[in-house]
Order: C-alpha cells, then structure tokens, then sequence
C-alpha cells in the first residue's frame, strides 16, 4: 500500500509539472463519499495574496501524489471548476465534523479529517476522528478505515462495524491496520472472508 496522507495535509500543497514548473496550489480536496474517491482539487494561485483560481484539477489528471506536491503532466491539466465540483455525490469538506455510525447503530465519533492514499490510486483509506467515550474512553482521536461501500449524508457516516477492530493511533500503524482490514475482507477460499464469522459487519 501506498504512503497515506490527511486531506487536510494537501491543503496549500504546489501543483507541479513534470518539467518542474508550480502552475496552483491546492485549496480544498474533493471527494465522492459513497465512491471512497477523490474527484480532484479546487485551487488557489500562486503567491501570498494569490486567491482562488477559476481552474480546477481533477483527479484524473493527478499524474501522482506526493508528500510534497501535487504532480500533472502540465498545465493543460487544469479544467473547469465544474468538471471536479459537479457531480451530486462530491463533497467538499462536507463530511468534517459529520457523526460516524457502525452499520449496527453504534456512534463511534465525529469526523475530523479525511486519509486518502498517496500515489495515483486517489482512494479514501479511512477517517482521523474524534472518538466518542463510549467507544474509546482512554483516545480522543483515532483513525478507523472506511468499507468498500460507505453511506454518508449531511449527517452520518456509516462504516462497517469491523471497522471498529482496527483502529490506530496515528497515520504509520494505520497503514498496517488498513491493510490487515483489506485482507479480512477478501474471500476465502471457501468464499467467506477469512476470520468472518456470521456476524453482521
């Protein structure tokens, strides 16, 4: 897997072509909840007093992800703000401070920032939140990984209730506890996934 990065960590980060010249910088990460997918950035100029640009970046274009910008091809990768912000299901900052349920009813915190893998995957690995006492008395903040398929509205956001076995504490051991999640889920050969039982997740 991938190194894994906060959305709020993208924030302010260069766009960068491949010959090296800085065309944005990154104002807020869009993502389609239900997909666990970034759509793309909506941008800022460059400089101090640079505001926002009438360009947006979408994730198909991202020739890659990096702890220290944003790489495209070049500066023809940049599009209309539309083309990142249009769909029904994209989300711009939306799903921060929104309450997180297990798919049994169960609250497990609020939402306080997004994890998505770096690379080209473009793919929401999980969530940092604030954890409700009754589900982690001893860590105010956790991060828990997302399912497969993820309900989130305005209000909730709803993750398997497996989930919840494979929290951490910070991003480096999230990586493995994302990746221990994945591997529970995969079928068997026997088709169940490997440690499931019956009950529901």
């Amino acid at each position: 897997m991938t190194a894994l990065l906060l959305a709020s960590q993208l924030a302010k980060r260069p766009v960068v072509t491949l010959d090296g010249e800085a065309v944005a910088r990154v104002k807020d990460t869009v993502f389609d909840g239900p997909a666990g997918q970034v759509t793309g950035f909506t941008l800022n100029g460059l400089g101090v007093l640079a505001g926002p640009l009438k360009r947006a970046l979408p994730w198909s274009a991202v020739y890659a992800l990096g702890r220290h910008a944003v790489m495209v091809s070049g500066p023809e990768a940049l599009t209309e703000p539309g083309v990142v912000v249009a769909s029904g299901e994209a989300a711009r900052g939306a799903v921060l401070g929104v309450r997180v349920l297990t798919d049994a009813g169960a609250e497990v915190g609020t939402v306080l920032d997004v994890v998505v893998e770096g690379g080209t995957s473009g793919r929401v690995a999980g969530f940092r939140i604030a954890a409700a006492e009754a589900f982690d008395r001893d860590r105010r903040e956790v991060f828990v990984p997302r399912g497969e398929t993820l309900a989130v509205s305005g209000e909730a956001l709803v993750i398997p209730v497996g989930a919840c076995h494979f929290v951490a504490d910070d991003l480096p051991s999230f990586t493995a506890q994302v990746g221990a999640f994945r591997a529970r889920r995969e079928p068997a050969a026997g088709g169940r996934p490997e440690g499931k039982e019956a009950e529901p997740w």
